[in-house]
C-alpha cells in the first residue's frame, strides 16, 4: 500500500468511527499518519499534501484561539467568515468531520438562532439544523412567523461534529467563539435565540442549566460592540426526546414573538 493510500485509509477509518459514534484516539491517529508520511512516495506528493492539509499544526490552545480572533476580525462579510472557519485548523474536531456547518438562512436577518453544533446530517450537508431536530426547529419558528427562507439566520457555537454527537468541550467552544461573535457582529440581529443548554451557557458564560435559563431574556454582548436581547430555549432535539416539555417551549416562543413585535 502506498503512502497516500495509507493516509486515505486512516481518514476513512476516522470518518467511519465518527459515524458509528466511536471516540477516535486522535493521538494514535496522528502517530499512524506521521509514520505513513515518513515513507517516501514522491510520485504522490500533490495528493499527499491534500490529504495532510487537515492535520493541525503543533500550537498551543491559546495560540489557536488568538489565530481564530485574528481571522474572525479580518472577515468583513459572511462569505469571508465562512472561508476563515473552513480554513481554520486549530480544532481537532475538524479532523473527523466531513464539513463545517457554518450557517444557513438570510444574512442580516432580524433574528439569529444559535444552536449547539452539527449532528450526522448537518455534517453531511455542511448546514446547521437540517436533520430531524432542524425540521422541528423550522416548525417552531414558523409558528411565530419566522423562517430561514425569509427572516431568520441560523448558526452554531461549534462548527464541526463531535465524535458520537457528544457535547463540545470548553476548549473546543473557545476556539469557535471568535467566529461566533463575529457572526453576530456582521449580522446585527435585533434578537438572538440560543437553542439548547450548550449554546445558552456558552454564549452567556453561565453556570446554570437550560431549565433555569429558558423563559428569561438575557443581554448578549460581543467584543466588537454588539449588544442585544438573547432568549434561551430548549433544543429541538431535547423536545423530540421530551415532548411533554413542548408546552413550555410554546410559551417561550410566544415570549420571543411579543418581544420581536416590540422591537419592530
Amino acid at each position: 500500500m502506498s503512502q497516500t493510500e495509507q493516509i486515505q485509509a486512516l481518514e476513512a477509518l476516522r470518518t467511519w468511527w465518527a459515524e458509528m459514534g466511536v471516540e477516535a484516539d486522535e493521538a494514535e491517529i496522528r502517530a499512524l499518519t506521521k509514520a505513513a508520511r515518513a515513507r517516501p512516495d514522491a510520485s504522490q506528493a500533490p495528493a499527499q499534501a491534500r490529504a495532510l492539509r487537515r492535520i493541525p499544526k503543533e500550537k498551543g490552545h491559546e495560540d489557536w484561539v488568538e489565530e481564530a480572533r485574528n481571522l474572525a476580525k479580518a472577515a468583513s462579510s459572511f462569505a469571508e467568515l465562512k472561508a476563515a472557519i473552513e480554513g481554520f485548523d486549530g480544532c481537532l474536531l475538524k479532523e473527523a468531520a466531513r464539513n463545517a456547518a457554518c450557517f444557513d438562512g438570510v444574512e442580516g436577518a432580524p433574528v439569529m438562532v444559535i444552536g449547539e453544533g452539527p449532528g450526522a446530517e448537518e455534517d453531511k450537508q455542511g448546514l446547521p439544523f437540517v436533520g430531524r431536530a432542524g425540521q422541528l426547529l423550522d416548525r417552531m419558528l414558523g409558528a411565530i412567523g419566522l423562517s430561514r427562507a425569509t427572516n431568520t439566520f441560523i448558526t452554531n457555537v461549534n462548527y464541526w461534529r463531535p465524535p458520537g454527537n457528544r457535547n463540545p468541550t470548553d476548549d473546543e467552544l473557545a476556539l469557535c467563539r471568535p467566529f461566533v461573535d463575529r457572526m453576530v457582529e456582521l449580522g446585527q440581529p435585533k434578537l438572538i435565540i440560543a437553542a439548547g443548554g450548550v449554546s445558552a451557557k456558552s454564549l452567556l458564560n453561565a453556570s446554570i442549566g437550560i431549565m433555569k435559563l429558558r423563559g428569561t431574556e438575557q443581554n448578549f454582548e460581543t467584543p466588537g460592540g454588539y449588544s442585544g436581547p438573547l432568549f434561551p430555549i430548549f433544543h429541538p432535539a431535547f423536545l423530540l426526546r421530551r415532548p411533554e416539555e413542548k408546552s413550555r417551549a410554546w410559551r417561550d416562543l410566544l415570549q420571543i414573538q411579543e418581544r420581536l413585535e416590540g422591537l419592530s
